[in-house]
């Protein structure tokens, strides 16, 4: 089962329908055009279209399989005084000063950019079921961090 948010959702099923209306015909189309080019044992742009092929449906069915896994997160629902997915937590960094703040989201809505890391990440594992005030000790790549939780909302 994966969770995910509403939003998350939404941007998987639209992603699957222009996979579905508009890329699949552009990659049949593609084959059409090769074949239309004589002897398929020797044809490059013929296999290439196939693989492109292949590899859209395989993305296709695995969009599917997410879209029907799906369990939604109600976040009218979720509390803010521990750390949950889809919390954003707004941190300190003990040792620097830095203040930071991160969405944890399912892995498959993860955005670095967007300020969204995945609940599967070492930052998200350690910040799970933490209060506001807590320091909290993460093992990370780099070694050790000290985070304090400044606060703790839903976006």
């Amino acid at each position: 089962m994966a969770y995910m948010s509403q939003e998350g959702y939404d941007k998987l099923v639209a992603q699957l329908k222009e996979m579905e209306t508009i890329e699949r015909p552009a990659a049949s189309a593609a084959i059409a055009e090769a074949r239309d080019k004589g002897d398929l044992s020797e044809n490059a742009e013929y296999d290439a279209a196939k693989e492109h092929q292949s590899m859209l449906e395989i993305k296709i069915n695995q969009l599917k399989a997410i879209i029907a896994d799906a369990k939604i997160i109600d976040t009218s629902k979720l509390k803010t005084d521990t750390v949950q997915i889809l919390s954003k937590v707004e941190m300190k960094n003990v040792k620097n000063g830095m203040n930071m703040s991160y969405t944890i989201v399912p892995e498959t809505e993860a955005n670095l950019r967007e300020g969204k890391i995945s609940v599967q990440t070492p930052i998200a594992q350690g910040l799970l079921g933490k209060k506001v005030g807590d320091i909290v000790e993460i093992k990370i790549p780099q070694g050790l961090i000290n985070l304090e939780i400044l606060n703790i909302s839903f976006e």
